[in-house]
């Protein structure tokens, strides 16, 4: 099977495993809230359980991510993280007690993990100009999952019988759907999914396919030239190799000149100076990491994860309670809404790939941050002590709702290519864990902090607010600096982290 085939198979299973992604939070988000409330646990249960799924991904995520970078295979990875998915997916089915329910959260929140490798095999096999378009199709494709889920629910809510000593109903029926369609995607990572090289390999494969024999041959010539002006320099730089080119060219005029040139390339790996440079190359490896995430533009690219993800999992914590205490909203509603709004976002996500072609990254952040201000001004003023009868209360519940969705998409995809770009391609697996470890412990603080603050709504909106103007005042100062760094640059620091 050609490079061609299984680039296109592999994204599509990469796209089936963040489909079902959003489709596991779709089905289960509408539903938890009340599957919590039928085992008696206490409200800040909610928060809880929707962080400690984030919690196992946070701290397995940069495992995975440098598990990636030191082996370049991701396929192992998947189908590892996967098992942990279809056992906590089973134990939410089983349902004995609350604590079982978190506890299958935990275990479930481990498979997410493979996420950083998935986005590290993505930087690495796509052009840094194709590569907002390529996170765009992708978490496009969470989104669609987003949408589906709650269509799931719709007939997932009739469910009510007895499977052995286990009750089917609607809220367990989601923990044993979501089992095995994970199950399904395991049998598609073995079949469809390859480690793909990374693409300077690959180019480099394709150059020398294209090469025509002429070319080469006249390119020898000009090296032939060129050795018998310089014959110790030609070597190294075009050869890449010890004494190889030097030694095919001097031999046949001169056989004392090929053994000098020979034992002068030899010399220099005999010498004790390269051990001792590999050996303090170690700390300044650790070093060059470390002032790579605390560059300003990577520092203000993991606060935009950090902020954005936290209001919006706040948001959506309070956002079911809300609708039951105002509204008298139910699972089927609930879901409608979801539905509403993985539509919005995927028109959201497919914008931004048309606009991430016309305009540079740092725009689309600055766009997105102003939706996001201004959804969080209303939120402040409508949401907090909602005025009025039903239908304005729901019409100002239905702006802030859309408004938030809004701006989502134009942050999440910009901040995550500028960041693949900001960063070194070497070890991208680790950067995107530590970028997906913000964002997990965001979406642990994020319901923590809702859940805990449904009656201060003021408090708990003001300090998202405070946040959201923090960020707009970070990227007004860097905004200079959130372009990707010139070619030259790039691989100068791949090399030092390398």
């Amino acid at each position: 099977m050609d490079y061609r085939r299984k680039k296109k198979l592999t994204f599509f299973t990469i796209g089936l495993i963040f489909l079902l992604s959003g489709v596991e939070y779709a089905v289960i988000l509408p539903t938890i809230w009340r599957y919590l409330q039928t085992l008696e646990a206490a409200p800040y249960f909610l928060g809880l359980a929707l962080s400690a799924f984030s919690l196992t991904g946070l701290l397995t995520g940069p495992l995975f991510g440098y598990w990636s970078d030191k082996t370049r295979t991701t396929k192992k990875i998947i189908l590892f993280a996967n098992v942990f998915e279809m056992i906590g997916n089973f134990m939410y089915f089983m349902g004995y007690s609350k604590w079982l329910l978190l506890s299958s959260r935990l275990v479930a929140g481990i498979g997410t993990g493979a996420g950083s490798s998935i986005f590290g095999l993505l930087t690495r096999s796509t052009a840094p100009e194709d590569r907002a378009t390529a996170f765009a199709a992708v978490m496009a494709c969470r989104q669609a999952g987003l949408l589906i889920g709650p269509a799931f629910n719709i007939f997932l809510r009739l469910c009510d019988f007895q499977l052995g000593p286990f009750f089917v109903n609607k809220y367990t029926a989601p923990g044993l759907f979501m089992c095995l369609l994970w199950t399904l995607i395991q049998l598609a990572v073995i079949f469809m999914y390859w480690d793909l090289p990374p693409l300077e390999k690959e180019k480099a494969k394709d150059r020398l396919r294209g090469q025509s024999k002429d070319e080469e041959d006249e390119q020898g010539l000009v090296e032939e030239d060129n050795d018998e002006e310089k014959p110790l320099m030609g070597s190294q730089e075009i050869g890449g190799s010890y004494g190889s080119v030097v030694a095919s060219n001097t031999a046949m005029s001169d056989p004392s000149a090929t053994s000098n040139a020979t034992l002068n390339h030899i010399s220099p790996p005999l010498s004790p100076e390269p051990p001792e440079t590999h050996e303090s190359s170690s700390p300044s490896k650790t070093s060059s990491i470390s002032r790579e995430f605390l560059r300003e533009e990577v520092v203000v690219l993991l606060a935009a994860q950090f902020i954005t993800l936290f209001n919006q999992t706040a948001l959506e914590t309070m956002v079911t309670p809300m609708t039951q205490k105002y509204f008298g909203y139910g699972e089927l509603e609930n879901s409608v809404m979801y539905c509403l709004c993985g539509v919005e976002v995927i028109a959201g996500f497919l914008f931004v790939r048309w606009l991430s072609q016309r305009v540079t990254e740092r725009v689309i952040l600055a766009i997105g941050l102003t939706i996001c201000n201004i959804s969080g001004v209303w939120c402040l003023i409508f949401l907090a002590n909602p005025l009025g009868g039903f239908p304005w209360q729901l019409t100002e519940f239905v702006i802030g709702v859309f408004l938030q969705v809004l701006g989502l998409p134009f942050v999440a995809v910009a901040q995550v290519s500028l960041f693949s770009k900001v960063t070194s391609e070497k070890t991208q697996g680790f950067s995107q864990g530590v970028r997906r470890s913000v964002g997990g412990l965001a979406t642990i603080l994020g319901p923590l902090w809702a859940g805990g603050l449904t009656d201060n709504m003021y408090i708990m909106m003001g300090v998202m607010m405070g946040l959201l103007a923090l960020l707009t005042i970070m990227l007004a100062f860097s905004y200079d600096r959130m372009l990707a760094p010139a070619v030259e640059e790039q691989v100068d620091d791949s090399d030092n982290v390398g």
